[in-house]
């Protein structure tokens, strides 16, 4: 039988499984600081744990991480990262530059099952979900092979695979990243963004505290079940119902990120139904404009265009932030994610 790996292992995990070899509880927590403060890839190098006790461990469970294949760097500074996995599948993660800090967008599943027409990663289809030490181990990889990798400070769920389809996975490594055991990231440097899997909304909204970004991208169920098949299990009403529930702590909002393609739902009337539609939901709006890829049939809006819609929103008292796509010349922009070699 395969060994377990212990990345994959939560603290309660980790803790039922050294008391069952009749060892304290707290040395649990001395193994996650090894493993994700000290960095530790092998038991050997915990050397606060007795030579018993760590050929014990090395008998009944590995440590292993994705293997970071290769960086590539783009003209405005994003750099994306290509992951081999053990089974020899490979995913991406997107480092982002920020003024004083780096932003981690970090990959869920291989590939992604929810079928957007707008993201190259949904033409795809999916291999399969991560495990949680494949979703972890691409931010202690980042850490600790890039150089920066010690200003990372916000980590953002949108890189491939829809997160809440991944749900269990995906909520233990986030209580692995914000434990203090564990990455130490405070909650509210991190977002997990779905294209509209609402049970799943609900249930993060009861289990975890973080950020939530909503995949919006039309104002009505017709287009937005031509562009997103989810919405045609979970409708607009649905979605927004389970929005307007989901708990944000105190001045904190929700996101709504909408792709504008041209032609397709970048008018003055679109603004102005997503102005209605949003109407008394505490959220910001995050417009991106489609990019490009291989093979895709839509198009980038003018800057006229985006400019026009961001206006109508701005008129209607929203939040609206043009969000500037980084990472276009090398595929590591929104929507753009393959895990190709």
């Amino acid at each position: 039988m395969d060994k377990r790996n212990i990345r994959d292992m939560s603290l309660l995990e980790i803790e039922a499984l050294i008391t069952s070899l009749g060892k304290e509880e707290y040395r649990a927590r001395q193994i996650m600081k090894w493993l994700y403060q000290k960095e530790a890839t092998s038991f050997s190098e915990m050397t606060s744990l007795s030579q018993e006790f760590r050929a014990r461990m090395e008998e009944m469970v590995v440590i292993t991480e994705p293997i970071l294949d290769r960086i590539q760097s783009s003209a405005d500074g994003t750099k994306k990262a290509l992951f081999r996995l053990a089974d020899g599948l490979f995913i991406e993660s997107v480092l982002i530059p920020g003024r004083n800090h780096w932003t981690a967008c970090l990959s869920t599943q291989a590939g992604c099952a929810m079928g957007c027409l707008f993201c190259l990663t949904g033409h795809q289809g999916l291999t399969r979900s991560l495990l949680p030490s494949e979703i972890t181990g691409q931010m202690t990889m980042l850490r600790r092979h890039t150089p920066e990798g010690p200003d990372i400070k916000n980590i953002v769920f949108m890189g491939m695979g829809e997160p809440l389809a991944n749900y269990d996975h995906t909520v233990k490594a986030i209580r692995i990243l914000t434990s203090d055991y564990g990455l130490g990231f405070s909650n509210r440097k991190i977002t997990v963004s779905t294209c509209g899997l609402t049970p799943q909304i609900i249930r993060l909204g009861q289990d975890i505290c973080v950020n939530l970004a909503i995949s919006l991208n039309a104002s009505d169920d017709r287009r937005r079940s031509d562009l997103m098949p989810v919405n045609r299990k979970y409708p607009l009403k649905t979605l927004l119902a389970a929005c307007r529930d989901y708990p944000m702590p105190g001045r904190r909002m929700l996101t709504f990120e909408y792709i504008l393609m041209s032609g397709i739902n970048d008018s003055p009337e679109d603004a102005k139904k997503v102005a209605r539609l949003l109407k008394g939901i505490h959220c910001k709006l995050n417009l991106i404009t489609f990019n490009e890829f291989p093979g895709s049939s839509f198009k980038t809006p003018s800057k006229e265009t985006v400019s026009a819609f961001q206006q109508i929103l701005l008129d209607h008292h929203y939040t609206a932030i043009l969000r500037v796509s980084r990472g276009k010349d090398i595929l590591a922009a929104c929507g753009q994610l393959s895990g190709t070699v």
